[in-house]
């Protein structure tokens, strides 16, 4: 059995950790440094760190919390926002970034993620996908949710995995700090059609929640309030996770 992995989100703006609901209403959540170091003591299997307003102002994700992040991890972190380029990409990478997690800029030039995987391999290549229902089907958004696009997820999914981006980030808008659970059926649509793995994003309150996804077909699981507000910890998730007699790493 494959071990599920259990992943905080670091939402950052002028190097704060912040949260909203449906990507509204931001607000302040702590120090990323130091909760990173708390998650990681807690038992976290990764650490995704999202400078959210990147794209919005035309540049990379902040390097110098990349590197402070990585002074304190020993566990993988991936990074993303606003990275436009493989230079970009590299940058981030000698900072300390494990993988890179690209939105915006792959919706704008597909081609991105056929030249990072090629360059530093499909590992090393996240690609995340912000989606709202719409009509029926799933919208895929760009520029932190601001920006509609024609394209639906599912099918965004499948082109950016076969051209080689190595993992799918997938969040619902809609679920995103709502504490409703997550979007179940946008999960199952993206898994049945993807061979890599999908981290389920947007929506978890309580440890079922998170059973729940991985039974829609997510190998990682990644939440952002019910940890930053001490609703639970990353050690109790994954204790009662195991409970429901799902895998998890120690």
């Amino acid at each position: 059995m494959l071990s599920r992995r259990v992943i905080p989100c670091l939402d950052t703006r002028d190097g704060r950790v912040v949260k909203g609901v449906r990507f509204e209403g931001i607000r302040d959540a702590g120090d990323p440094v130091r909760l990173a170091t708390r998650y990681q003591r807690e038992g976290a299997d990764e650490i995704v760190m999202l400078d959210i307003t990147a794209t919005i102002e035309g540049r990379p994700a902040t390097r110098r919390l990349v590197a402070a992040l990585r002074a304190v991890l020993a566990i993988p972190l991936t990074v993303g926002g606003g990275i436009r380029n493989e230079a970009e990409a590299a940058a981030l990478l000698e900072d300390g970034a494990d993988k890179v997690a690209v939105n915006s800029a792959a919706l704008a030039t597909p081609g991105l993620i056929d030249r990072l995987a090629t360059r530093f391999g499909s590992q090393c290549v996240t690609l995340a996908i912000d989606a709202a229902r719409h009509d029926g089907d799933w919208q895929v958004r760009r520029r932190g949710g601001r920006d509609a696009t024609p394209r639906g997820a599912v099918a965004w999914a499948l082109e950016g995995t076969q051209r080689g981006a190595g993992e799918v980030l997938l969040t619902s808008i809609d679920r995103d700090g709502t504490r409703e659970g997550y979007d179940l059926e946008l999960l199952r649509a993206v898994t049945g059609v993807v061979t890599v793995p999908v981290i389920a994003s947007g929506g978890a309150r309580v440890a079922e929640d998170l059973v729940a996804a991985i039974a829609a077909g997510a190998d990682a699981v990644l939440a952002a309030s019910i940890f930053h507000d001490g609703d639970t910890s990353v050690g109790d998730v994954k204790d009662q996770l195991a409970r429901h007699g799902l895998e998890i790493r120690r």
